[in-house]
């Protein structure tokens, strides 16, 4: 067996390398803002060539644990991840309180959290929005584009959108800053009364344009969030699509066993 391999049968060197720093990562032995060892240093403790080392870092960075600065090394990211739990957001637009999507007080504790407002305007509907919002492929649509930001890093893009016929209806929905409890207070108080929230959560690497947006490094892992708001006739009155930095995030669902 080549010296690229080592004890455990058929998992590649540089993998071993790879699992070995995460877990130190995790057991708290390289610390948040820690520097991780240089090549060379990967390269004596492991016994292995410096090809087999970026092999191993560049697997390392796809965990989202470890962030890569130009001319500096590579470093435990310092930022601990966001508890969110979407049972408890949907009550705060009902209560008057905050835009659900808004983070909490001390949801990201020890960093403040903004979002900023990208565009709020008419844009073509995607294939997949258009089919779930019951409107035409490329048909008008509102959409409401935001960034969320954590101690003034941005970890979340979203894109809300409304049918257009439905939005015009609600002339909140074309502000930055809707007013008290959101869009979802809007909506109900025209008239869309909203029943349920339907969710899916998926993981893939970033793509080059979310990696320049979210500042993360190539191959990164991201969640992708798509939510459905229903009113109580049934219909789909917004469709919101998220890209959130994996490694930021925490969802939190709880689930009844009663009936």
């Amino acid at each position: 067996m080549s010296s690229e391999h080592g004890p455990r049968r058929g998992v590649p060197k540089y993998l071993q390398v790879a699992d070995d720093v995460l877990d130190r990562i995790r057991a708290g032995g390289l610390r948040p803002g820690q520097r991780i060892p240089s090549e060379s240093q990967l390269m004596a403790r492991y016994g292995v060539s410096v090809g087999t080392v970026r092999k191993a870092m560049a697997e390392i960075r796809t965990s989202g644990l470890v962030e890569t600065l130009h001319g500096r090394g590579s470093y435990v990211v310092a930022r601990p991840p966001a508890h969110r739990e979407p049972s408890d957001r949907f009550f705060r637009w009902r209560l008057g309180g905050d835009d659900a999507d808004r983070p909490a007080e001390g949801e990201w504790s020890g960093a403040a959290a903004t979002v900023d407002v990208l565009y709020v305007g008419p844009a073509s509907a995607p294939p997949g929005v258009a089919e779930r919002l019951g409107v035409p492929v490329d048909g008008q649509v509102l959409a409401r584009r935001r960034l969320h930001c954590k101690g003034g890093t941005p970890v979340e893009e979203e894109t809300a959108y409304l049918a257009w016929e439905l939005a015009e209806e609600v002339p909140e929905l074309f502000a930055d800053d809707p007013g008290p409890g959101g869009i979802y207070a809007r909506l109900e108080d025209h008239g869309h009364e909203l029943m349920e929230f339907v969710e899916a959560v998926r993981a893939r690497p970033a793509t080059k344009d979310e990696c320049a947006m979210l500042g993360l490094s190539p191959g990164a892992p991201v969640m992708t969030l798509t939510r459905e708001a229903v009113s109580r006739e049934g219909r789909v009155v917004e469709v919101r699509d998220a890209v959130m930095a994996a490694d930021q995030f925490v969802l939190e669902y709880r689930i009844s066993a009663d009936d």
